[in-house]
Parts: structure tokens; C-alpha cells; sequence
């Protein structure tokens, strides 16, 4: 007894295969290099991305006003966290540590709580920084989006020169290595 053969599901000839494979791949590679060159090409907006943040304000964990102005023409390094992320909490140590050792070369620190007052709060009375605190609340995390943040994940940093520019931004917990290098390059 002889099964009849579909001529649909035969295997198409190697060469055809090949080429098709090729194809797809080499589009996907295309599609994923223009994706990053978008994502790390150098913004002409960075200044006015800046230009935007500078006056802002902020309120504190304790209710005072933090007008960013006030930090404009140093360089700062801005880090977005929340209570709730491990790795912000574990870096927290190592930026005021940072912020310490480098005040005297006018380094400024900035941490911005994209969380609920309350939290940041009682997280600061257990673990006290000695770099202020913005409350950026949800609005935070669009803020962080301006900044180049586009997937909104934690912690996020941004380096910003005296100048004004954009030297850095980082997603991911950051490195004593990471900070050398900064502080060297700002």
C-alpha cells in the first residue's frame, strides 16, 4: 500500500532555503542595527532636554522645595530609584559615598523617588543619604523617559556635565568603576 505524497509539504529544494534563510536573517540584522543606532544616536534635544529639567522643583522627603536650578552649571549625577528595587537600594550606599568624596570638586548627587512619600520617608529614616532627595513621585518615570529611559526600568542614572550635556546615562545598578570614570570624564 503506497501513502499519497502532498507536493505541498515537500522539502523545498536546499539552495531555496538558504537564501530565505539569509534573507531573514540579514533583515533582522538591518531592523536590529537601525533600532540601536536610534536608540544611541547623539540627541540634538539633549541640551533642551536639560534646559527643561533645570527649572523644575521638587519637593523633598520632608516637604521643602528643591528647585533644580540650583544644582544648574556643576556636575550632577542624577539617579532615578524607588524602595521597592533592589538594586536602587543597594547602589545608594555607593552614590553617597560618591557624593562625600567628590562635593569638594562641586560633584552633586541627586536622587529622585519615583515612589510614594511615605516610603521614601521611612526608608531614608532606616537608611539616611547625605545627597538630597526629589520626590518625583510617578511623573518620574516620564521624566526618566525624557532622559533617554525608554523602557522606564530601575535604577537609572544620568550624568550630566557643568556644561550642560549629557555625558552618560545608565540603566542597571551602577559600579565604583562607573563612577571613576565619570568623575574622570565630567
Amino acid at each position: 500500500m503506497n501513502p499519497e505524497v502532498d507536493s505541498s509539504h515537500a522539502p523545498s529544494h536546499p539552495r531555496r532555503r538558504a537564501v530565505l534563510y539569509a534573507s531573514v536573517g540579514g533583515a533582522a540584522a538591518l531592523a536590529g542595527a537601525g533600532a540601536a543606532w536610534w536608540n544611541l544616536k547623539p540627541r540634538e534635544s539633549e541640551r533642551e532636554v536639560t534646559a527643561d529639567f533645570w527649572p523644575m522643583t521638587f519637593d523633598t522627603p520632608a516637604g521643602t522645595p528643591l528647585a533644580m536650578q540650583t544644582l544648574r552649571g556643576k556636575p550632577l549625577l542624577l539617579n532615578f530609584w524607588a524602595t521597592w528595587c533592589p538594586p536602587c537600594v543597594e547602589e545608594l550606599p555607593l552614590l553617597d559615598a560618591f557624593f562625600k568624596q567628590n562635593a569638594a570638586k562641586s560633584w552633586q548627587v541627586l536622587g529622585l523617588a519615583i515612589d510614594q512619600p511615605s516610603a521614601v520617608r521611612a526608608f531614608l529614616q532606616r537608611t539616611p543619604v547625605t545627597f538630597p532627595i526629589g520626590m518625583a513621585g510617578l511623573g518620574g518615570t516620564e521624566l526618566a523617559k525624557v532622559f533617554g529611559n525608554s523602557s522606564g526600568g530601575l535604577p537609572f542614572s544620568v550624568v550630566i556635565r557643568a556644561s550642560g550635556e549629557i555625558l552618560q546615562r545608565r540603566i542597571g545598578r551602577i559600579t565604583a568603576s562607573d563612577l571613576a570614570r565619570w568623575a574622570g570624564a565630567a
